[in-house]
């Protein structure tokens, strides 16, 4: 059997050998899983599947707010055990600033877009 999943549900199967791992769907290999390979190492280039999380704010928001929130959000992630629970839930922390953040979502609703379009599925 064949299953693609978010990690944080699997990691813990993985790590006791219940279940295995054949290719993380990112560009580069994970932390929680350093011995499993990526997909373009597995044979599949171009397999970039990652789950981000980020906080926004609503539009017409101060910048000096924006800036100060950005500034908080990065010292929580980068703190050491915000970043050992990240990596052990399956995933890495990747502080950015609001603008890398905001073209990170533009490539990704183009990306998926993309896909949707090929594959003439309806968007509501």
């Amino acid at each position: 059997m064949v299953a693609f999943n978010t990690l944080p549900p699997a990691i813990s199967n993985i790590q006791a050998g219940k279940i295995k791992a054949i290719a993380v769907c990112a560009l580069t290999r994970l932390a929680a899983l350093p011995d499993v390979p990526t997909a373009a190492e597995a044979g599949l280039p171009g397999l970039d599947v990652v789950l981000y999380y980020g906080l926004l704010a609503p539009a017409g928001t101060p910048p000096v707010i924006i800036e100060r929130l950005n500034k908080e959000l990065r010292q929580v992630v980068n703190s050491v055990d915000v970043k050992k629970r990240l990596i052990s839930d399956g995933g890495g922390p990747m502080p950015s600033t609001p603008a890398e953040y905001a073209a990170n979502i533009g490539r990704e609703e183009g990306k998926w877009r993309a896909l949707v379009t090929k594959l003439g599925l309806k968007i509501e």
